[in-house]
């Protein structure tokens, strides 16, 4: 298992903007992250590559739950970082932020991002790029960031492997 940050890097706990903020991801967000993924789910498709099959139509609460478990470890393993993006009053999962190392040799990390699809068309999702990008520039330990499906389409970004 290999640390995605120097050991004596600490990872940030949050950000927090004038509209949302992120805080690592935990099965206790199961609930409504489970809706926000759900009511979310034909935008989803493909947010995590074009071969990518999550979340299928049939994601269960309870598989939900083991995901974010997982992400929950990985967490604190330091091998990749999964934020939940809440509204402020943390009533409502607005979406996630993942950060992963990355496969090209020539990017330190990769960022994928989502906002619900009910928040698409105010431009959350922009604003939320936004937000990393300087929040990745700021507080992480990253020279080279790379945002696949966003900045770079898939297809380039899969060639560079």
């Amino acid at each position: 298992m290999v640390s995605l940050v120097p050991a004596g890097f600490s990872v940030p706990t949050n950000l927090v903007t004038d509209e949302f903020r992120l805080r690592m991801l935990t099965i206790n967000d199961v609930v409504k992250d489970y809706d926000a993924v759900m009511s979310s789910y034909e935008h989803l498709q493909g947010v995590f590559g074009p071969n990518s099959t999550w979340p299928r139509a049939d994601l269960s609460l309870e598989q939900d739950l083991i995901d974010l478990g997982w992400h929950q470890k990985e967490f604190q393993n330091r091998t990749s970082f999964a934020y939940t993006v809440m509204s402020l009053g943390e009533t409502r999962c607005l979406g996630c932020v993942y950060i992963y190392p990355a496969e090209p040799a020539d990017y330190d990390a990769q960022v994928i991002l989502w906002a619900r699809q009910s928040e698409i068309a105010n431009g959350l999702e922009d604003r939320l790029l936004a937000a990393v990008k300087q929040w990745m520039g700021q507080a992480w330990p990253f020279k080279k960031v790379g945002f696949p499906g966003k900045e770079i389409p898939w297809a380039e970004w899969l060639a560079l492997r």
